[in-house]
């Protein structure tokens, strides 16, 4: 720990382990069984509690709360964790909660993402990378979401709800069914729409890739097909678009079904 970089009204557990360039500002809270990587920086009152495992430099904004317990009433106190990885932002007043031993025991978030003010990330979610989460969108438990994925401001997402890459909800959609790869959702309840076509664009998708998933969306949303009518037709697409993969993958791991 280099205490050069802990303010002197910071709280830090003798335990926690900081790497070399973590810094900690006025009145927050390091607990026991932290471990935060090198470069990472906390910003004023900011509590984070273990177990949890947090990487290199992220930085965390003031008033958030990372690493707590989960109020699920199943939980009874077991050993879980956080586990976040790099070059994360956390805004002002995001709340993030630690696994339950229901489902693997660990919140996880990748690397890379974005999570806006008083963004809520319930227990056992997992944020892959690159992800944006907009002001006050929430996270119940045990939510997945794929990387590139961005939820629109005061987007709401059920419990156990998967959110595919590259997927794109609007201003205050309710999410209570899974989401495909690529599909933009809007609405109370949410509805898919199209595709996340300008997000593909600026991420160098082909002109014919983005046809591919377009036309792969119309077969799903469009002509009334079962979903075993609809795979069996994106496989053949899939042989000339590699792309297609990840949302034939989204369907295929759908518990809840698609949002229609």
């Amino acid at each position: 720990m280099t205490t050069s970089l802990i303010d002197s009204r910071a709280i830090v557990d003798p335990s926690a382990k900081l790497a070399e360039g973590v810094s900690v500002g006025p009145w927050s809270i390091i607990g026991p069984d932290v471990e935060i990587g090198a470069g990472t920086k906390i910003e004023s009152h900011v509590v984070i509690k273990g177990p949890s495992i947090i990487g290199k430099n992220n930085h965390i904004y003031q008033f958030s709360s990372v690493g707590e317990d989960t109020p699920d009433m199943k939980y009874q106190g077991e050993p879980t964790r956080l586990i976040m990885g790099d070059n994360n932002i956390i805004r002002e007043g995001v709340t993030i909660h630690r696994g339950t031993v229901q489902d693997n025991s660990e919140t996880v978030i990748g690397n890379d993402n974005l999570l806006m003010a008083y963004v809520h990330v319930g227990h056992d979610s997992v944020i892959g990378n690159h992800c944006i989460l907009v002001n006050n969108s929430a996270l119940a438990g045990h939510v997945h979401l794929g990387d590139w994925a961005i939820l629109g401001g005061y987007t709401l997402v059920h419990q156990f709800c998967r959110i595919g890459a590259h997927a794109f909800t609007g201003f205050g959609s309710l999410v209570g069914k899974d989401v495909p790869a690529y599909v933009m959702v809007n609405g109370n309840p949410g509805a898919a729409k199209t595709i996340n076509a300008e997000g593909l664009k600026r991420r160098g998708f082909s002109k014919s890739d983005i046809a591919t998933i377009n036309k792969a969306f119309k077969l799903i949303y469009r002509r009334g097909l079962t979903m075993e009518e609809a795979l069996n037709e994106l496989d053949q697409l899939a042989q000339n678009c590699e792309a297609l993969n990840l949302m034939i993958d989204s369907l295929k791991s759908s518990t809840r079904g698609i949002l229609r």
